[in-house]
């Protein structure tokens, strides 16, 4: 048959070879989610993906870093405890000898004496919290010429002829924001205090405090707005519709002061498109540090602030595919190798400084450029639609943003921080299940804003809500900031010294 004859049979093999090469990508996709999902249902936690300083601290195990690093642990721990000690409030509670045991055992003498200070020990008691009802009378005064009469200041309150004081707002608040507790059961609670409560009233507490406290919300985002780099990231909570629910997103965004405080804002938003990063970025200029999907577009594209890649959703996409692809550990070592310089510059005290961003341009630049050199070597030996192939494509189409730290000593390696700061909303959600309506999601994120940067910053949510709710209503707009609750840590530390 001469070569250049018509062979059906050609054609139908390629094909077929087509097909087969399309199944076995689909098949090695369906293996890796089922030994993730595998893993995540039935395995111990020690089979899931392990974090990074676990992997670091395995790195450079040994005996006797180990026995250093668990002392030190420990050493810690004591003074952690010591330290929360002295803050509790203490009562001595004495305990004297009974009337009949005041004798001595030996002779029977009745004539005994102290010795020193006595025995003593330490026993941790709950006191249970109490709300009160709090009569307030105003004194009034006459004059004796019967025209004059003088009534005494009217106490502050939240809300005019409200009922309830900053301090039940400000539990109100914190037991849903900061401990994840449903209204109806807060609402159950407070009963059992013996103080009438419905869930709709306590509802209405809890839009009325964040209708107060919208300035300083809104303040907190334009803050965060203004910073040279910002964290970005969203997560799903459902919202009441009619007979069902309907998706909403809460989104956070994260920036940090010269002075390393962390300021975190919320906005909710019943679509994920780029509206809502375009309403709180727009218009403004530095770095943007986010995951690869698309809705930030708005706010860095073509003009606007410059992205930055994640490198643990890099490593979470390569750690997926290992039951597949076992070189997959290749990828994983060179993003070790990358955390490995970061805590060498932690440990030496060397972050978001000119020796930082050295360090990286010495250690980290040659890893990216061997990690680079592996993806382009790898990525025409795995099928595009295979766990590895997956990976391999999104490093690669995000290698720009995922590369630009090196040259910047401000920039993270991650956006492990956003995610963290959706951890409480997400068990929010699991607790109280959804928002009722689009402007009830609005109110959530502005208390979740104050509420966790108190928590990020060492504040205590309650006594700064009962304080500032109070603050707010008559501080100078201009000074606005003066209340946010890293400022307002410093204030309250001056005027107490």
């Amino acid at each position: 048959m001469p070569q250049n004859h018509f062979c059906p049979w050609r054609e139908e093999a390629e094909e077929l070879k087509a097909e087969v090469g399309r199944i076995g990508g689909e098949l090695d996709t369906l293996k890796g989610q089922m030994a993730a999902l595998q893993r995540h249902v039935f395995g111990r936690k020690t089979e899931r993906m392990p974090s990074v300083a676990s992997e670091l601290r395995q790195a450079a195990a040994s005996p006797a870093s180990k026995a250093a690093r668990d002392e030190a642990a420990l050493r810690t721990r004591r003074e952690r405890a010591a330290h929360r000690a002295e803050e509790a409030p203490s009562r001595e509670v004495r305990h004297l000898v009974p009337p009949a045991a005041r004798r001595c055992p030996s002779c029977g003498s009745e004539d005994l004496k102290p010795l020193g200070a006595g025995r003593t020990s330490v026993v941790y008691e709950y006191v249970p919290a109490f709300f009160e009802r709090q009569v307030h009378v105003q004194e009034v005064l006459a004059c004796a010429c019967g025209q004059g009469v003088v009534t005494a200041p009217v106490p502050a309150k939240v809300v005019d002829r409200g009922e309830y004081g900053p301090g039940f707002l400000a539990h109100v608040v914190t037991s849903k924001c900061a401990d994840a507790m449903p209204l109806h059961r807060l609402a159950q609670r407070i009963e059992r205090a013996s103080v009438p409560m419905s869930r709709s009233t306590l509802t209405d507490l809890f839009h009325q405090a964040a209708s107060v406290l919208l300035p300083l919300s809104s303040h907190l985002l334009q803050v965060i707005a203004a910073a040279e780099v910002v964290w970005a990231d969203e997560t799903p909570m459902r919202v009441l519709d009619v007979k069902k629910t309907k998706q909403g997103y809460l989104w956070t965004f994260l920036a940090q002061t010269q002075q390393g405080e962390w300021l975190l804002g919320y906005r909710f938003s019943l679509g994920r498109a780029g509206k809502t990063p375009t309403d709180v970025l727009g218009g403004t200029r530095g770095a943007l540090v986010v995951d690869a999907y698309t809705g930030y577009n708005a706010v860095t594209l073509p003009e606007g602030r410059v992205r930055v890649g994640c490198w643990a959703h890099v490593r979470r996409r390569f750690f997926e595919a290992l039951p597949t692809a076992p070189e997959a550990r290749e990828a994983l070592d060179f993003i070790l190798a990358l955390y490995r310089v970061e805590a060498q510059a932690r440990d030496a005290g060397l972050v978001r400084t000119d020796a930082h961003r050295e360090l990286r341009m010495q250690l980290s630049a040659p890893v990216l450029a061997a990690l680079r050199t592996w993806l382009e070597k790898q990525t025409p030996l795995h099928l595009p639609k295979g766990p590895l192939g997956q990976a391999l494509s999104y490093a690669r189409k995000q290698w720009d943003a995922l590369t630009r730290f090196v040259s910047d000593e401000r920039l993270p390696l991650d956006n492990n921080r956003s995610e963290a700061a959706l951890r409480k909303a997400a068990l929010g959600r699991k607790n109280f299940l959804f928002v009722g309506h689009e402007a009830a999601g609005q109110n959530l994120a502005g208390l979740y804003a104050l509420v966790a940067t108190c928590e990020a910053n060492g504040v205590n949510p309650e006594t700064y809500l009962a304080d500032v709710l109070l603050r707010v209503q008559t501080h100078p707009h201009a000074r606005i900031g003066e209340l946010l609750p890293h400022e307002w840590k410093h204030l309250r530390a001056a005027d107490s010294s």
